[in-house]
Protein backbone atom coordinates (compact mmCIF):
# COMPACT_ATOMS: atom_id res chain seq x y z
CA UNK A 1 0.00 0.00 0.00
CA UNK A 2 1.31 3.47 -0.84
CA UNK A 3 1.79 6.07 1.84
CA UNK A 4 0.57 9.64 1.63
CA UNK A 5 2.68 12.16 -0.26
CA UNK A 6 4.74 14.58 1.85
CA UNK A 7 3.67 18.22 1.75
CA UNK A 8 5.68 20.58 -0.44
CA UNK A 9 8.15 22.84 1.34
CA UNK A 10 7.97 26.60 0.90
CA UNK A 11 11.09 27.94 -0.77
CA UNK A 12 12.37 31.39 0.22
CA UNK A 13 12.99 33.84 -2.67
CA UNK A 14 16.55 34.40 -3.89
CA UNK A 15 18.69 37.21 -2.49
CA UNK A 16 19.29 39.36 -5.56
CA UNK A 17 15.98 39.29 -7.47
CA UNK A 18 13.55 38.21 -4.76
CA UNK A 19 12.18 35.49 -7.02
CA UNK A 20 11.25 31.98 -5.85
CA UNK A 21 11.71 30.48 -9.34
CA UNK A 22 15.29 31.80 -9.54
CA UNK A 23 16.02 30.25 -6.12
CA UNK A 24 14.65 26.92 -7.31
CA UNK A 25 16.85 27.13 -10.40
CA UNK A 26 19.92 27.89 -8.25
CA UNK A 27 19.14 24.76 -6.24
CA UNK A 28 18.95 22.77 -9.50
CA UNK A 29 22.32 24.13 -10.65
CA UNK A 30 23.93 23.31 -7.29
CA UNK A 31 26.15 20.22 -7.13
CA UNK A 32 27.52 18.66 -3.92
CA UNK A 33 26.08 21.42 -1.74
CA UNK A 34 28.13 24.22 -3.34
CA UNK A 35 25.40 26.83 -3.30
CA UNK A 36 27.64 29.90 -3.55
CA UNK A 37 29.15 28.53 -6.77
CA UNK A 38 25.66 27.79 -8.16
CA UNK A 39 24.54 31.33 -7.27
CA UNK A 40 27.59 32.80 -8.99
CA UNK A 41 26.93 30.75 -12.16
CA UNK A 42 23.25 31.76 -12.32
CA UNK A 43 23.78 35.44 -11.49
CA UNK A 44 26.72 35.78 -13.89
CA UNK A 45 24.72 34.18 -16.70
CA UNK A 46 21.87 36.61 -15.91
CA UNK A 47 24.36 39.48 -16.28
CA UNK A 48 25.45 38.10 -19.66
CA UNK A 49 21.78 37.99 -20.71
CA UNK A 50 21.30 41.60 -19.56
CA UNK A 51 24.34 42.71 -21.60
CA UNK A 52 23.29 40.81 -24.74
CA UNK A 53 19.58 41.73 -24.78
CA UNK A 54 19.22 44.80 -22.60
CA UNK A 55 16.11 43.19 -21.09
CA UNK A 56 15.44 42.13 -17.52
CA UNK A 57 17.14 38.71 -17.20
CA UNK A 58 14.45 37.36 -14.85
CA UNK A 59 11.80 37.99 -17.54
CA UNK A 60 13.96 36.16 -20.12
CA UNK A 61 14.44 33.29 -17.63
CA UNK A 62 10.71 33.01 -16.87
CA UNK A 63 9.90 33.10 -20.61
CA UNK A 64 12.42 30.28 -21.17
CA UNK A 65 10.85 28.18 -18.40
CA UNK A 66 7.36 28.78 -19.87
CA UNK A 67 8.53 27.81 -23.36
CA UNK A 68 10.35 24.64 -22.32
CA UNK A 69 7.76 23.29 -19.85
CA UNK A 70 5.80 20.38 -21.39
CA UNK A 71 2.00 20.34 -21.33
CA UNK A 72 1.59 16.59 -21.97
CA UNK A 73 3.85 13.62 -21.26
CA UNK A 74 3.54 9.83 -21.36
CA UNK A 75 3.47 7.75 -18.18
CA UNK A 76 3.65 3.94 -18.20
CA UNK A 77 0.50 2.11 -17.04
CA UNK A 78 0.22 -1.66 -16.62
CA UNK A 79 -3.04 -3.17 -17.79
CA UNK A 80 -3.37 -6.95 -17.80
CA UNK A 81 0.25 -7.86 -18.43
CA UNK A 82 0.85 -5.15 -21.03
CA UNK A 83 2.45 -1.78 -20.35
CA UNK A 84 0.95 1.16 -22.21
CA UNK A 85 2.45 4.61 -22.59
CA UNK A 86 -0.53 6.72 -21.51
CA UNK A 87 -0.46 10.47 -22.31
CA UNK A 88 -1.22 12.64 -19.28
CA UNK A 89 -1.28 16.33 -18.51
CA UNK A 90 1.77 17.59 -16.59
CA UNK A 91 1.09 19.32 -13.23
CA UNK A 92 2.55 22.83 -12.82
CA UNK A 93 5.26 21.90 -10.31
CA UNK A 94 6.51 19.06 -12.51
CA UNK A 95 6.36 21.28 -15.61
CA UNK A 96 8.76 23.81 -14.08
CA UNK A 97 11.01 21.07 -12.67
CA UNK A 98 11.28 19.34 -16.05
CA UNK A 99 11.91 22.67 -17.79
CA UNK A 100 14.77 23.51 -15.42
CA UNK A 101 16.24 20.02 -15.75
CA UNK A 102 16.10 20.09 -19.56
CA UNK A 103 17.61 23.59 -19.78
CA UNK A 104 20.50 22.54 -17.53
CA UNK A 105 21.08 19.30 -19.46
CA UNK A 106 21.10 21.21 -22.74
CA UNK A 107 23.47 23.84 -21.35
CA UNK A 108 25.89 21.18 -20.06
CA UNK A 109 25.82 19.37 -23.40
CA UNK A 110 26.68 22.54 -25.35
CA UNK A 111 30.16 22.81 -26.75
CA UNK A 112 31.78 25.86 -25.40
CA UNK A 113 33.59 27.75 -22.77
CA UNK A 114 32.37 28.32 -19.24
CA UNK A 115 29.11 27.13 -17.73
CA UNK A 116 28.05 30.78 -17.42
CA UNK A 117 28.25 31.32 -21.19
CA UNK A 118 26.62 27.97 -22.01
CA UNK A 119 23.76 28.57 -19.56
CA UNK A 120 23.09 32.12 -20.76
CA UNK A 121 23.11 30.97 -24.42
CA UNK A 122 20.69 28.12 -23.66
CA UNK A 123 18.35 30.41 -21.70
CA UNK A 124 18.32 32.92 -24.59
CA UNK A 125 17.63 30.12 -27.09
CA UNK A 126 14.83 28.70 -24.94
CA UNK A 127 13.26 32.13 -24.48
CA UNK A 128 13.22 32.62 -28.26
CA UNK A 129 11.73 29.14 -28.87
CA UNK A 130 14.76 27.20 -30.13
CA UNK A 131 17.60 25.13 -28.74
CA UNK A 132 18.02 21.61 -27.40
CA UNK A 133 15.62 22.04 -24.44
CA UNK A 134 12.81 23.08 -26.81
CA UNK A 135 13.57 20.03 -28.99
CA UNK A 136 13.24 17.82 -25.89
CA UNK A 137 9.83 19.34 -25.13
CA UNK A 138 8.72 18.78 -28.74
CA UNK A 139 9.83 15.13 -28.55
CA UNK A 140 7.77 14.68 -25.38
CA UNK A 141 4.72 16.23 -27.03
CA UNK A 142 5.16 14.04 -30.14
CA UNK A 143 5.33 10.95 -27.96
CA UNK A 144 2.12 11.96 -26.15
CA UNK A 145 0.41 12.67 -29.49
CA UNK A 146 1.52 9.31 -30.93
CA UNK A 147 0.09 7.42 -27.94
CA UNK A 148 -3.20 9.30 -27.87
CA UNK A 149 -5.01 6.03 -28.61
CA UNK A 150 -4.22 4.88 -25.04
CA UNK A 151 -5.58 8.02 -23.36
CA UNK A 152 -8.63 6.10 -22.10
CA UNK A 153 -6.28 4.26 -19.67
CA UNK A 154 -5.74 7.43 -17.64
CA UNK A 155 -5.68 6.94 -13.90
Amino acid sequence: MRRGKPERRELPPDVRYGNVLVQKFINHVMRRGKKSLAMRIVYDSFEVIREKTGRNPVEVFEQAIRNVGPIMEVRPRRVGGATYQVPMEVPDYRRTTLAMRWILEAAKARAGKSMVEKLSAELLDAASGQGAAIRKRDETHKMAEANRAFSHYRV
